[in-house]
């Protein structure tokens, strides 16, 4: 049971996809009287069609059907009632997988044996015509489209690709197999009007570009400014550290010139033996040795130098 469910379930899913790739097929351009447009590879001129492929990834049109009957809408027709009404996409030709924005011609009113690009599909030239594109099953409409009477080379396409609007195009305009582009005698505020009529791309493209602008000069003036700042503090860190230095030189030369003048004071009183030694000095190193002497801090501790004692005759009788 598991089995069917999941054999339905991927069935079901593999059909949603096909179909959803298929609807990215479009009739893009179609020339019912061709006398100087485009030729087959046998030189003949023949009416023909336009497809393109509006997505961004590859879809094989082989299997799919090309009606110019409009007997197929009728909804009482079985599946191989309206096959036989309409022409299909032969396969065994690579050309039949059209890749993202491709375009692939077709021509009607000719004999399929010919080729891949020959279609049964019948038109009558300088008369209205209902072309249709169906998908494998011969039952889903992927896309359709009325063409009125054309005069000679002559088109009727999207004004562009994939686009819902129609227009007559002139043979000089006439785009086989390429993208449609718009008339050459439009001008371009005619064509930002029929792009966007109501104005919201210009609306929010402008304010695009106002936001963006202010952005690029907050950004440029908020690293400015930091430059500025960072510059001050610098040049006020130069001038304390110029203010300082001066009052710490004063300060050592002073205390310099009172050491000096100290130590010329003692040579002056007690001699050059001396050496500017305070007398006070050498009296405290004295009682501190007389001190390190008494509590035997020279029998401890072995860096102290000790004198000892030696005895002689002097005092003895004989």
């Amino acid at each position: 049971m598991k089995k069917i469910l999941l054999a339905v379930l991927l069935l079901g899913t593999s059909t949603m996809m096909f179909a959803q790739g298929a609807k990215n097929i479009k009739i893009n351009e179609v020339l019912t009287d061709n006398q100087a447009s485009v030729q087959d590879e046998f030189g003949q001129h023949l009416p023909w069609m336009e497809l393109v492929n509006t997505s961004f990834s590859t879809y094989n049109v082989r299997g799919m059907f090309i009606a110019t009957d409009r007997r197929v809408l009728d909804k009482s027709l079985t599946a191989p009632q309206r096959i036989q009404m309409m022409s299909p996409i032969p396969n065994g030709d690579d050309r039949s997988a059209m890749s993202a924005r491709e375009h692939l011609v077709l021509f009607l009113n000719s004999n399929p044996a010919k080729g891949f690009l020959h279609l049964n599909a019948k038109v009558t030239p300088g008369t209205p015509v209902w072309v249709a594109l169906y998908d494998g099953n011969g039952i889903d409409l992927i896309d359709s489209v009325s063409v009125p009477a054309l005069a000679t080379d002559k088109s009727y396409a999207r004004i562009k690709d994939g686009f819902q609007q129609w227009d007559t195009k002139p043979a000089e305009a006439v785009t086989p197999g390429t993208g449609n582009y718009i008339e050459i005698n439009e001008s371009k505020i005619s064509r930002l009007k029929r792009d966007d009529p109501h104005g919201f791309g210009i609306t929010v493209l402008s304010m695009g570009i106002v936001f963006f602008c202010l952005a690029l000069l907050y950004v440029f003036f908020r690293i400015f400014g930091m430059i500025i700042v960072h510059q001050r503090s610098l040049k006020k860190a130069a001038e304390v550290a110029a203010s300082v230095q001066p009052v710490k030189a004063v300060a050592k030369t002073t205390e310099i010139a009172a050491e000096v003048a100290h130590k010329t004071t003692v040579v002056l009183k007690d001699g050059i033996q001396t050496k500017g030694i305070d007398r006070e000095i050498y009296m405290a190193v004295i009682a501190m040795a007389l001190k390190q002497y008494q509590d035997d801090v020279h029998d401890v501790e072995s860096g102290i130098i000790t004198i000892k004692p030696r005895h002689s005759m002097w005092n003895n009788g004989i």
